[in-house]
């Protein structure tokens, strides 16, 4: 517990000193009268050019002072312990932009409200707050400049993990015609259970596995990070490979073992991706580019299965490679993040996911399929949003001096993202349906839903960065359930969602609190 904010102790000798109380005004002095029977009752300070300067006699309280003399202070007042906090915690108070940000610097620092009331004589720390930030004046540093090219830069990061995100699904295109089954269930195609549960469990474990290892790379700790991948990649491989395969039917064997493929897939991708190897990533993910002919004309299945070999082998190596620095074991005692913290997470990859492979359901068998390649390749701008709405609040953070223009600027700020990736969401859908081949045009119903997919995503994610994941995790899986007990309320449920995610942004996200 950080000692910066509380009293010293007196030292050894010293007298106690006198209780602090706030400041008043003081009162207007009234002239002294003398209680002599024999004296006129005339203020003193009235003076005649006869009379005597005696050493009660006081100045004339009509006379004019110097403003800028200050009146010495009284010996008999202690010092108000509130100017020294407020010395003290100057600069921070200085960029306030309301005193509950204040409030809550003294409430981690350990302040109670009866050390307030004892040592500053104020009732709790929101008045306390409320004194520190009247008396200290706002002063706000001005924003550094961003080095030149740093937007786009970050743009085109974005625009490649959107990329990398989307080149596994020619991964599908190539396998098509391997893992064609005799029956399918549930009304789709055979191979389609195992390759859906295989998936779900790899996003859901994988999920949960980058928040940890995130949060090794946010305390500096790269080595934890690569130990933490190390330990968990392996077991969500198997985790997803045991689930297709115990869910595969009769006949389902081919789809089962390409879903042993993905799980593995899934696994290393994730490895490279908390590291930052993006363009090692895609390196490996060249070799999917043999699907692009397979759109038009029929390969050899020797040809298709070699392809998805080498790229699974690529990214496998690759990950592996990558992983190195956490082979050492580092010496013990040091705990990490508790384990608990990063299941949210994983629930709402659950939610997330379930919610993208709806989608993929539309009237239409290609046109669902166009929905969630638009939706996987809108990541890349999604994330790049994200980091612009971050940055703009952080901005308006430091320029602003109101809490009301704070509320009013990030609110702006939030619809032009959402409107920016819904826009960037409708270009993708229909680029992807002029490319496909004999690819209908999306029907409004379709398109419909897939915005609203879109914005609960997105709003899921804005409070995943903010660390609100558990609410946005909530409503993501209570509204796959929805769609998945009743199908034709597919939208409504979707919408609720993301009506619920807006609302939720909206509260939390407009406090300057949330953005320190």
């Amino acid at each position: 517990m950080s000692g910066s904010l509380w009293l010293k102790p007196p030292k050894e000798g010293a007298t106690l000193p006198a209780i602090p109380r706030p400041r008043r005004e003081e009162a207007p002095k009234t002239p002294h009268v003398s209680k002599d029977p024999h004296v006129s009752k005339t203020p003193r300070a009235s003076k005649t050019p006869h009379a005597s300067k005696t050493p009660h006699a006081s100045e004339d309280p009509h006379a004019s002072k110097d403003p800028h003399e200050e009146s010495a202070p009284d010996p008999d007042l202690a010092p108000d312990p509130l100017d020294a906090l407020a010395e003290r915690l100057d600069g921070f108070v200085a960029a306030a932009v309301h005193p509950d940000e204040v409030a809550a610097l003294l409430e981690s620092d350990g302040m109670t409200d009866d050390h307030i009331r004892l040592a500053y004589g104020r009732t709790d720390s929101f008045a306390l707050a409320e004194d520190l930030y009247a008396r200290v004046a706002r002063r706000h540093p001005a924003p550094e400049a961003p080095p030149a090219g740093t937007r786009f830069d970050g743009l085109a990061h974005c625009l490649l993990r959107g990329l990398v995100f989307a080149l596994p699904g020619l991964a599908y295109v190539l396998a098509a015609p391997l893992l064609a089954g005799e029956h399918g269930r549930f009304g789709l195609p055979g191979g389609t259970v195992p390759l859906l549960a295989g998936a779900v469990t790899g996003w859901v474990w994988n999920q949960a596995l980058s928040h940890r290892a995130y949060t090794w790379l946010g305390l500096g700790d790269r080595p934890a990070a690569a130990r933490a991948l190390l330990a968990g990649a392996p077991p969500g491989a198997l985790a997803g490979t045991g689930v297709a395969l115990a869910v595969a039917a009769p006949g389902e064997t081919p789809a089962a073992v390409f879903a042993a493929g993905q799980a593995l897939y899934l696994a290393a991708a994730t490895v490279l991706l908390v590291l930052g190897r993006e363009r090692a990533l895609l390196g490996a993910l060249v070799p999917l580019a043999g699907a692009v002919p397979a759109f038009r004309w029929d390969l050899p299945d020797p040809l298709r299965t070699g392809l998805l070999l080498a790229s699974l082998a690529a990214t496998a190596v690759l990950a592996a490679l990558a992983l190195r620095p956490g082979l050492p074991r580092a010496a013990a005692g040091r705990g990490g993040p508790p384990r608990a913290a990063s299941l949210p997470y994983g629930l709402f990859g659950l939610g997330s996911g379930l919610l993208v492979l709806h989608a993929g359901t539309g009237t239409t068998p290609v046109s669902g399929a166009g929905a969630v390649v638009a939706l996987t390749l809108s990541m890349g701008p999604a994330e790049w949003l994200l980091h612009r709405f971050r940055g703009e609040s952080l901005t308006r953070l430091r320029t602003l001096t109101t809490a009301r223009e704070f509320r009013r600027a990030v609110t702006g700020t939030l619809v032009l993202c959402v409107g920016g990736y819904l826009t960037v969401l409708t270009a993708l859908l229909l680029a992807v349906t002029l490319l496909w081949p004999g690819a209908p045009r999306p029907a409004p119903p379709d398109l419909l839903a897939l915005l609203l997919v879109g914005t609960a995503l997105w709003l899921g994610l804005l409070l995943q960065a903010f660390g609100a994941v558990l609410g946005a995790a909530t409503v993501c899986l209570l509204a796959a359930a929805a769609q998945t007990a009743l199908p034709a309320a597919g939208p409504a449920a979707t919408g609720g969602a993301a009506a619920v995610l807006a609302v939720l942004t909206c509260v939390l996200l407009v406090r300057p609190t949330a953005h320190r």
